[in-house]
């Protein structure tokens, strides 16, 4: 389910950026960041129940 919240959050900031709404490219560095740590916890979850 957060997945799916990254991922529209993601088309979010592309729809801002093809409206010129301003600058999102700190936004998408934070949002790739958020990613790769909702999918390391994710993968530690699944890693402790082994």
């Amino acid at each position: 389910m957060a997945q799916g919240s990254i991922e529209e959050s993601r088309y979010y900031l592309i729809l801002a950026k093809d409206l010129e709404y301003g600058g999102v490219s700190e936004l998408s560095q934070l949002l790739e960041e958020v990613s790769k740590l909702l999918e390391a916890y994710s993968q530690a979850i699944l890693n402790s129940d082994s």
